[in-house]
């Protein structure tokens, strides 16, 4: 058996290819976007993909499980509590599979969603592995307030999280000690709020281990859960969704991105989403322009700023830059909202002004502090005792909060946030000053 694990760091999602040697067979487990990575493992080990599992439908991302199979003539296997939209085979307690000397079989896990699955793989009868999706992660376990709206089945958060109480006593730590744990996400997901970086371990090093296996009641395990979560991006629900019904065709979608030459001038009233780094913003860019940097995040920030239903221009500094951009958007769904994407900007109207970094130090009273960070980090190391905390992504429904009487001054904790919410309370508040403390906020103490 070899088991090969695709990570993407952008959105800290981990993915899964199991290869029989015996039979030349593969089955992926909870595939990204792209097929491409999965078919080219297929080609390199001239194996065939016979089966698709998906442990769940995923809110933080887009599985190409409907492709593959479209390309492959593999079966999807999904729990029967997801209510797939497409051709695929229920896989619940009870059902298995095998190939050669493996076999796969479903444990229920419900919790992170009341459709989740873990995948246990064993060989010659014994267990080797088991995918946890996002029910048992390196560290933690996975959040269960995501799917009170949303999905086939819908369940609060109070009762998901007793239902992963369950999933991780009662399934999961059941397994023997050696038994690998390949879980779907790793440390910078929001699918979590504490994972671990390792992208592996075992049942019993997360038994010694994970803080949330540690022995607690029920209610306090609940509690705990539940605490400091952190905020779920907008595109969350629409991914849950899309992946109930499959994907389409990554390439198509794509190519269906309208390409706009250099100096063609964009529409008004459409929001504008400028990818170039924050130095090249802030001295030339369209007016009402917000500045996303394309970067590690860069999907995950702008899923959480622009609604799934909002049309936008995309605009990058050169060729390479947008092209990238544009498939990071396929991540999550967002290709079919932008309405052009376009290399630079044509105006040099909007500008942020540069920040008297001397005269802040020395007479912070004289600024409005705005603070882009989450609630919870604020709470647990606070920087300006007088700054309004507006989080990033609630930030755009909330500028009318902040007071004009004085210049602006954004932060965040290390200058990608600040350099967005700076341009998007410039973009909303024209006639307010709006300085970007950028990475000079690492210079300043917490408290």
């Amino acid at each position: 058996m070899l088991t090969e694990q695709f990570s993407d760091k952008g959105l800290a999602q981990f993915a899964y290819a199991v290869l029989s040697d015996e039979t030349a067979e593969i089955v992926v487990i909870d595939p990204a976007r792209d097929p491409a990575l999965y078919l080219d493992f297929a080609r390199q080990h001239g194996a065939t993909i016979v089966a698709i599992i998906e442990t769940h439908p995923h809110a933080d991302f887009v599985s190409s499980h409907l492709e593959l199979a479209h390309a492959t003539g593999a079966t999807i296997r999904v729990s029967r509590l997801v209510g797939a939209e497409y051709p695929h085979e229920p896989f619940d307690d009870g059902d298995q599979f095998t190939l050669g000397e493996l076999t796969f079989r479903a444990l229920n896990t419900p919790g992170h969603s009341p459709d989740s699955i873990s995948v246990v793989v064993s060989r010659n009868g014994r267990d080797e592995a088991v995918f946890t999706g996002d029910t048992l992660f390196v560290g933690d376990v996975g959040r269960p307030d995501l799917r009170e709206s949303v999905g086939n089945l819908t369940a609060n958060r109070e009762t998901l999280a007793r239902q992963m109480y369950a999933s991780t006593r009662d399934k999961l730590m059941p397994l023997a000690d050696d038994v690998i744990v390949y879980p779907a996400h790793g440390a910078g997901s929001l699918c979590g709020k504490a994972l671990g970086t390792a992208g592996q371990s075992t049942i019993g090093a997360e038994r010694a281990t994970n803080p949330a296996l540690r022995p607690l009641s029920v209610d306090a395990f609940v509690a705990e859960l539940l605490r400091d979560q952190p905020f779920v991006p907008r595109y969350f629900a629409h991914d849950v969704a899309l992946n109930r019904t499959g994907a389409p065709t990554l390439d198509e979608s794509l190519r269906r991105v309208p390409r706009l030459a250099a100096d063609t001038p964009l529409g008004p009233g459409v929001l504008v989403v400028d990818t170039r780094p924050e130095a090249e913003f802030k001295r030339g860019h369209l007016p009402g322009a917000i500045n996303l940097q394309t970067g590690g995040k860069f999907e995950t920030w702008l899923g959480s700023v622009v609604s799934p239903d909002e049309p936008f221009y995309l605009l990058a500094a050169d060729d390479a830059a947008l092209e990238a951009s544009i498939r990071k958007l396929a991540k999550i769904g967002y290709e079919a909202q932008i309405v052009g994407a376009r290399v630079g900007s044509p105006s040099e109207e909007g500008v942020l002004p540069k920040m008297d970094l001397a005269r802040f130090r020395e007479h912070p009273a004289a600024y409005t502090v705005v603070d882009v960070r989450n609630r919870t980090e604020v709470e647990h190391a606070p920087i300006f005792a007088d700054a309004i905390n507006l989080p990033l992504p609630e930030l755009r429904e909330r500028t009318d909060e902040i007071p004009t009487d004085k210049p602006i001054v954004v932060h965040c904790a290390g200058g990608y946030r600040s350099a967005a919410g700076s341009s998007l309370i410039a973009a909303a508040l024209p006639d307010a000053t709006v300085y970007d403390l950028g990475e000079a906020v690492t210079t300043f103490p917490t408290h």
